[in-house]
């Protein structure tokens, strides 16, 4: 029996950057063919970088990514067949929008193009109003074998067009060029999804998901194969580039194949039923579990935000605190120490332990530790401001103002320096609003933004037990979290313990589920209802936040989109 050779080229690009993602795209062919690949699959979008958002609506950048898609067609190996996404010029003059398409280059030419038909608009995607969707499905004829091609969505649902229109036709394989973001669980997820399009189709699924941040947005790679029955045939490794050769039956001969309802592409191409790296063809990379997966994207969205943004160091407000001193490691662990500086800006409020601690993660990590005394400066703000409330007992504008100066001081040196300054509140604080606006929600970066406090811990922990000194001191960890800006301030103070808080912010903001559907779970009603006031009433703080990497299936951000302006109350009894 025949078998079709298949590179999976997870790549990470960067948005907009057409001439060195199209450099990628020639280097992981060549390997590609020194691997024996006949077929050569890049993800959606690659040579543009995905989301692209409103870049494809510009005429300009259409006809720049056709100018790189003509100079790819020239620069591949004539062998074998390769596909890369990228964004296609629409046939309507009216509508400035493109297709999501895939190209099929071969002997030195662009042989056809697939156009994504099921455009996701939901969550983190706008591709309704960016593109324009494809009419047909596409089938690739490669010598004796057929292939069909999807985009990423097309896949998703096996009773809509895409998969209804290869079903029964005798296909050989069914490749998937994916940008498919990462949130917790969602891997497991797409090996389901895909399971299911290979039995609809009843032909083996190989994706090629891509890798990298981009913004707020994380796509782990991981890219794999089913066959029909559902087995996973090879892995590729997570969160970093791979490529991952896959060999798959040719079980028919194309011209037995039928697809009326698809558009068919021919190459001409043959299949060897050869292969040269027989080691690798069945790889299986293990997929990470627990924090684990959730440290990995955040090191790579960091990573990525920095390098690709230009930045040659970033820095952190120490505060001797566990999310700071999360932050600071993930830094370390994902740029290297050189590339990090700690600041520890102390007030009358600030602990000698705390300082201490701060000082002992940065000796910990290696990093540059630097110390800005901030009451003089507090002092030197309340002499001018005092007359302006005589009469005021001191309250939280005064609690507010360190903060607010701290970032001062913070934004300084990123403005002196050019390193990007890393803001550190979690998810917990931001749902709440227990943040400062213009204080500690300052900054560039927001690494733990979908990261609940909960969740902070368990990556600390098992950041700590990996091996090694433990970076993050047990004194951080058992220390009850405060923000220092009063005395004996804790934040229990004002919020519910983090471990009934968080479930309860799961539930209302990841589920929407309502008061009473909380209660049912059995919340205190009280409790509940506090939290609920707290969420609503903080959108107009989230909405002037920095971004940060998404890791749950519904952020603040590009996820949840709630009005500022809001006069719904939620029905608490």
């Amino acid at each position: 029996m025949n078998r079709i050779v298949v590179a999976l080229a997870q790549i990470n690009p960067t948005v907009g950057a057409l001439i060195p993602n199209a450099d990628k795209v020639v280097r992981f062919t060549e390997e590609a063919v020194r691997r024996g690949a006949e077929v050569v699959v890049f993800p959606e979008m690659c040579l543009a970088g995905y989301p692209p958002e409103d870049l494809v609506l510009k005429p300009h950048f259409i006809e720049d990514c056709g100018v790189e898609i003509a100079r790819l067609a020239a620069r591949l190996p004539r062998e074998p067949v390769v596909i890369v996404g990228a964004p296609q010029r629409g046939d309507d003059l009216s509508d400035p929008r493109p297709y999501n398409a895939a190209f099929v280059f071969h002997g030195g030419f662009v042989r056809g193009v697939g156009r994504k038909q099921a455009l996701a608009s939901y969550g983190v995607y706008d591709e309704r109003r960016l593109f324009i969707p494809g009419r047909r499905p596409t089938v690739l004829r490669q010598g004796r074998s057929a292939i069909g091609i999807h985009i990423c969505e097309d896949s998703w649902n096996t009773s809509a067009e895409p998969c209804r229109a290869m079903r029964g036709g005798r296909l050989d394989l069914l490749v998937n060029l994916a940008a498919s973001p990462y949130h917790r669980g969602r891997s497991r997820q797409r090996v389901a999804i895909l399971r299911a399009a290979a039995a609809a189709v009843d032909a083996p699924v190989a994706i090629a998901n891509l890798i990298g941040g981009q913004d707020e947005l994380v796509f782990d790679g991981a890219s794999f194969a089913v066959d029909p029955t559902g087995r996973v045939l090879a892995q590729a490794r997570a969160f970093s580039e791979d490529l991952l050769i896959v060999e798959v039956p040719a079980r028919y001969r194309a011209e037995d194949a039928v697809f009326p309802e698809c558009e068919l592409i021919e190459t001409g191409a043959a299949i060897s039923g050869a292969t040269k790296d027989e080691a690798s063809a069945g790889r299986m990379e293990p997929w990470p579990d627990g924090p684990e997966e959730v440290y990995r994207a955040l090191s790579l969205g960091l990573r990525d935000y920095v390098d690709k943004n230009g930045f040659q160091r970033c820095v952190v407000a120490l505060s001797g605190g566990i999310d700071s001193s999360l932050v600071a490691t993930i830094a370390a662990d994902a740029l290297g120490a050189e590339r990090v500086v700690g600041v520890t800006m102390p007030t009358r409020y600030t602990s000698a332990d705390t300082r201490a601690d701060a000082e002992r993660v940065a000796r910990h990590l290696g990093i540059e530790f630097r110390e800005i005394c901030m009451d003089s400066l507090f002092e030197a703000f309340l002499r001018q401001l005092s007359g302006q409330w005589i009469g005021r007992r001191p309250d939280a504008t005064e609690e507010n103002l360190q903060a607010r100066i701290r970032s001062v001081a913070l934004m300084a040196l990123s403005n002196k320096f050019g390193w990007l300054a890393l803001s550190c509140g979690n998810k917990s604080e931001l749902a709440t609003g227990y943040c400062t606006l213009y204080g500690d929600m300052s900054g560039g970066y927001t690494l733990l933004k979908d990261v609940t406090k909960t969740l902070v811990y368990e990556l600390a922990r098992w950041r700590n037990a990996r091996g090694g000194p433990p970076p993050i001191p047990e004194s951080v960890m058992a220390r009850p979290p405060t923000a220092e800006l009063r005395p004996g301030q804790r934040d229990d103070d004002t919020l519910p313990p983090y471990r009934v808080l968080d479930p309860i912010l799961e539930l209302y903001v990841e589920q929407d589920l309502s008061f009473d559907r909380i209660v049912a779970r059995g919340f205190d009603p009280e409790t509940v209802r506090r939290v609920i006031r707290m969420v609503d009433a903080a959108e107009y703080k989230r909405r002037q936040g920095a971004p940060g990497v998404k890791i749950t299936p519904k952020a603040f951000g590009r996820d949840r989109c709630m009005p500022i302006t809001n006069l719904y109350r939620e029905r608490t009894g």
